[in-house]
């Protein structure tokens, strides 16, 4: 399973309670967003149950990781962040 290094200076961080009652959190790394974004993302993704341990594997791999972050793309306003979604852990990066 990935380590999650702790978030940078600056960085903005939520936390909450995930849909199977564990803490989750997400971390804006740039400082940039406002909270009140950062709060309907993150109730977004609790209500969509990303929150938890899920397996990944690689296209084309047959080696299954247990806890290894999603990657997506997401703007706000007119900047493009990179999504990290680790298994209790939503992090924004610049992207």
């Amino acid at each position: 399973m990935t380590e999650i290094p702790p978030p940078g200076p600056g960085a903005t961080v939520i936390d909450a309670i995930a849909h199977n009652g564990r803490p989750c959190r997400i971390v804006d790394n740039t400082g940039s967003i406002a909270r009140d974004e950062l709060e309907r993302l993150l109730e977004d993704l609790i209500q969509g149950r990303h929150f938890g341990l899920r397996a990944v594997s690689a296209s084309g791999s047959s080696e299954i990781r247990l806890g290894e972050p999603e990657f997506a793309h997401m703007q706000f306003g007119e900047r493009i962040y990179r999504l990290l979604l680790f298994p209790y852990e939503a992090r924004l990066e610049a992207f």
